[in-house]
């Protein structure tokens, strides 16, 4: 069984953003990394349906710069086989053009399964999944809280929340599935783990290896902060109240 999993670098979600001058972006000199905690459950998710798997691979996927490569070695510290980094600027990227980078190597590696995040703590489109599926043409199981693999390994039974309660769907393989954040509790790399990752085979492509169009379908044409919160009031009576939040909130 071979198993596909992305790896997504992100801005660490307590470190202070700031945006540029000129609101092109955001201003990254001062701003940690880390690896999308989705992406970390994928991973999980993705070590644990191989422990029984007969000929397991696990793949791990990183799309970005150089410095991704971090993230895949973390991976691969975890415990997946081998790596493969995509370099690309990460501020060329958009949720379609990854889903196609990611079409390209399931092309080429033929995995059983994908595994992504459901979404991204920076963008959070949640659309990636979703778009790698219909691409394929292969069934999907989003927002999986927990994934039941049958005994031939070649379908898998996914749990997953709804509006007003839990939808299990049942699958067969090659398929996508988004991991939720209930599925499972990443594991911590191992020191041993570290140091095997060093000798895991990384591969680095660009996306004319690849032969795919950098075409993007969304532009960001800027960035600003949201309005600074304004300061609390004391009402004198519920009438008061009332009438604020016609007049003033228009909120009823």
């Amino acid at each position: 069984m071979k198993i596909l999993v992305t790896a997504k670098r992100v801005t660490d979600p307590y470190s202070k953003i700031t945006l540029k001058k000129d609101g092109s972006g955001l201003d990254l000199d001062n701003v940690d990394f880390k690896m999308n905690p989705f992406c970390e459950i994928a991973i999980e998710e993705a070590l644990r349906i191989a422990e029984d798997a007969d000929d397991p691979e696990i793949i791990v996927v990183a799309i970005g710069d150089d410095e991704a490569t971090k993230e895949v070695r973390t991976g691969l510290a975890m415990g997946a086989d081998r790596g493969i980094l995509v370099e690309h600027d990460e501020d060329e990227l958009d949720s379609d053009l990854v889903a196609r980078i990611l079409v390209k190597l399931c092309q080429d590696e033929e995995p059983d399964i994908v595994i992504l995040g459901k979404q991204a703590t920076d963008g959070d489109s949640n659309q990636v999944g979703q778009l790698l599926a219909e691409y394929l043409g292969w069934p999907q199981a989003t927002f999986a809280y927990k994934v039941t693999v049958n005994d031939d390994y070649d379908g898998a039974d996914i749990m997953r929340e709804v509006d007003g309660g839990v939808e299990t769907v049942r699958l067969s393989f090659p398929a996508v599935i988004t991991t939720d954040l209930r599925l499972n509790e990443p594991r911590y790399a191992s020191l041993p783990g570290i140091m095997k990752a060093k000798r895991k085979p990384l591969d680095v492509f660009d996306l004319e290896d690849l032969e795919i169009d950098d075409q993007l379908k969304v532009e960001t044409v800027g960035f600003e902060m949201p309005p600074e919160r304004q300061a609390g009031i004391i009402i004198g009576d519920v009438d008061e109240l009332m009438d604020k939040l016609a007049n003033e909130a228009k909120v009823i």
